[in-house]
């Protein structure tokens, strides 16, 4: 489906010769464009500060996995690093390029050498490393005999391969992002809403109520305050807010709390916005959760807003340019279906001969 977005592995030490007609052609070239669309190919990133979300990358050469983890904007891993080890990271959101810092020992950056010595709001993983999931496995991985994509969670931005996501995975047009069990336990208020909001699928265990959850833990653990019991309202001092977390809580259902979930398309606007709530965002550091600009697929709708004024030869060209520059991409997202079916509805539309007013988010 559209949101299940699956690590790539950049290999520049192989030869590839790249046509516009290859592109036209390959599903997994035209995904590439659509991740790096969004960034700029030529001028570093660094003067942009933190940058919400961009494509990010890591060099093996220059900062193997025996030295700190650094990053690198689209343009620097085109210039800087041209012939280097790369790994693709897919994008990270409020990253700041390192391409030259401290981090890089006496290499300086070609494009913004200027840079302070670290980036310390920056936010780093084992993947900068070419590890993945909680195996801590390269992707691609020669000595795994199973062959299968990885899924990124939103929160953490790890990539996990289905079998150890403590779930049963499928491929469901109606889910769009996931969050990993740490990441769950980790701003726990999630798994009232994933009760909820996420869909009761075979992937998810049965609901349970508060009875029955009592039988089976042995405990009062479902037992709520009066407050609770009483009415819906937070009171804050002399007026009262309504906190849609604290409605579904009253509902008494409850689900295990294992496994990752995997989130519906504009789950996020469902998410309360009290005050109370708002705190409980970032106390757990996932306030970005708010803001529905932060997904990758608003994200790669910005690249394509930003190119819109340009021919599609001229666009093909730029992303042959890039890829040329990094020798070989092998991406494997599945961002294009969306586009597919709405060509498909929009064919079928036309065949019917009606004429509808719609808008469409891509």
């Amino acid at each position: 489906s559209v949101g299940f977005y699956f690590v790539p592995r950049m290999s520049v030490n192989e030869e590839r010769t790249v046509t516009i007609q290859d592109i036209l052609e390959d599903e997994e070239l035209q995904e590439a464009y659509a991740v790096l669309a969004g960034s700029d190919p030529d001028n570093c990133s660094y003067p942009q500060g933190y940058v919400k979300r961009q494509a990010v990358f890591a060099c093996n050469t220059c900062t193997p996995r025996e030295v700190e983890p650094a990053g690198l904007c689209l343009a620097c891993t085109n210039h800087c690093h041209d012939g280097h080890d790369i790994f693709e990271l897919y994008t990270k959101r409020n990253f700041r390029c390192d391409c030259g810092n401290s981090k890089f020992g006496v290499f300086r950056c070609q494009l913004s050498p200027g840079k302070d010595r670290q980036n310390a709001k920056n936010h780093y993983n084992h993947n900068f490393h070419g590890c993945y999931c909680t195996c801590d496995r390269p992707y691609p991985d020669t000595e795994d005999q199973v062959n299968e994509d990885m899924i990124q969670c939103i929160i953490c931005e790890d990539w996990y391969h289905p079998r150890h996501l403590g779930c049963t995975v499928e491929d469901s047009e109606e889910l769009q992002e996931m969050v990993c069990e740490t990441c769950m336990n980790k701003a726990p208020f999630l798994w009232t809403y994933a009760t909820h909001i996420a869909g009761v699928l075979k992937m998810f265990p049965p609901l349970l109520s508060c009875v029955q959850k009592q039988a089976t833990n042995g405990r009062t653990a479902c037992k709520r305050t009066h407050q609770e019991m009483t009415g819906l309202p937070v009171k804050n001092q002399d007026k009262t807010v309504y906190c849609r977390l604290r409605e579904l809580k009253t509902q008494g259902l409850e689900r295990a709390r294992e496994g990752a979930v995997f989130w519906p398309y504009h789950w996020r606007a469902k998410l309360c916005t009290c005050v109370s709530c708002k705190r409980a965002y970032v106390d757990a550091g996932v306030q970005f959760l708010l803001d529905e600009s932060d997904t990758v697929l608003a994200y790669e709708n910005r690249g394509t807003i930003e190119q819109g004024t340009a021919s599609l030869d001229s666009l093909l060209m730029s992303s042959l340019s890039t890829l040329d520059r990094v020798q070989q991409l092998e991406i494997v997202y599945q961002f294009n279906e969306m586009q597919t079916e709405l060509m498909a509805f929009l064919r079928q539309l036309a065949d019917e001969g009606k004429v509808r007013s719609c808008m469409f988010v891509y």
